[in-house]
């Protein structure tokens, strides 16, 4: 693969990646209509995964196709840091002036600091190597991943249900958010459920494709693959969070787009081992660059900012562009860029 024809191939997967996956989270949330599930597990589970879907399966082919374990764990962790600096940026979006983490339900604060709790657990398995191995070749990390992300979602669900979303902030799903479109919202269950299978082979051709065209512009421009997988892979495997953020914040849905976010980045941990069994030569953090462990600390700092940005709710409001406490997180997010580039 040459260098422009990989360059190429980066942008017109990320393009599918962009427009399917708007395409694919509208479905998904008209599926969830139909089926009768509530909004805040639409957030949660449904848009998480499926704005998740191009990390999983970037992370399948950089694990197994590539045999890049920096490319996969740059990918996932990238992606982590990217989607807050996304909900982040989007604060300027919001009408009057207002603070993004302000509108939002302070209940978010909790699966933001259970994604601390994971990310916590990621640096720690990146220092100490993944020294126990539960197989061959899957570590010990892999199976606490696991533990650790469905008890955060049991969590959710129980805190989810005592809690009533504020009606004044969160409007109904199918008639302000993103999912709103007339065309979708007459399609029955079984249409829906097709065109969201078409749609996702398109997800998936494309997430397949990426991992080969980031190894080759690392080679071309010399770039580690760590840092490549962490800006390059991560920015367009999250560009289906972008477009449902933007849509949801656009519309007034605040809850819904920092659910997905803080959702997202959840789920994308749980991500790592999936990539863990599919990376056949051994433990995949072992294998990966301990450089990854600044942008575990860059996203943890950045979800902390998010706490309080949701807890916080005395004082003035935005008073420029963006609030200060998105104008923190991309501070931090353009420092762990410099650090990256420099290690």
């Amino acid at each position: 693969m040459t260098g422009i024809v990989a360059v190429v191939g980066f942008v017109v997967c990320a393009a599918a990646i962009f427009l399917a996956g708007g395409r694919l989270s509208r479905y998904g949330e008209r599926i969830a209509q139909l089926s009768g599930w509530g909004s805040a597990w639409v957030g949660l589970i449904l848009m998480a995964s499926v704005t998740s879907l191009p990390e999983l399966l970037v992370g399948i082919s950089s694990s197994a196709v590539v045999g890049s374990a920096d490319l996969a764990v740059g990918d996932v962790l990238g992606s982590c840091a990217l989607n807050l600096l996304i909900l982040a940026s989007l604060d300027m979006f919001v009408p009057k002036r207002r603070r993004l983490f302000a509108m939002a339900s302070p209940t978010h604060a909790l699966a933001a600091g259970l994604g601390i709790v994971l990310l916590a657990t990621v640096g720690v398995a990146l220092i100490v190597g993944d020294a126990m191995p539960v197989t061959l070749w899957i570590g010990v990390s892999s199976v606490i991943f696991l533990t650790l992300y469905l008890g955060s979602v049991r969590l959710i669900f129980l805190h989810s249900t005592a809690t009533r979303p504020d009606p004044t902030i969160q409007p109904p799903l199918d008639e302000e958010l993103p999912g709103g479109d007339p065309k979708i919202a007459a399609l029955t269950m079984r249409q829906v459920i097709l065109r969201y299978t078409l749609t996702g082979l398109v997800v998936v051709v494309a997430a397949v494709l990426l991992p080969p065209a980031a190894e080759e512009i690392a080679l071309m421009t010399g770039l580690k693959e760590s840092f490549v997988g962490t800006v390059f892979l991560a920015l367009s495997t999250s560009l289906p969070e972008l477009a449902v953020t933007l849509a949801a914040i656009r519309m007034g849905g605040y809850d819904l787009a920092v659910g997905n976010i803080l959702g997202s980045n959840l789920f994308n941990i749980l991500i790592l081992a999936i990539d863990d069994v599919a990376y056949t030569d051994g433990a995949l953090l072992a294998a990966a660059s301990p450089g990854h462990l600044t942008t575990v600390f860059a996203t943890i700092a950045m979800s902390a900012i998010a706490i309080i940005g949701l807890t916080y709710r005395t004082g003035p409001g935005k008073r420029f562009l963006i609030a200060g406490d998105a104008g923190l997180m991309l501070a931090v997010y353009a420092g762990n860029a410099a650090m990256l580039l420099t290690l």
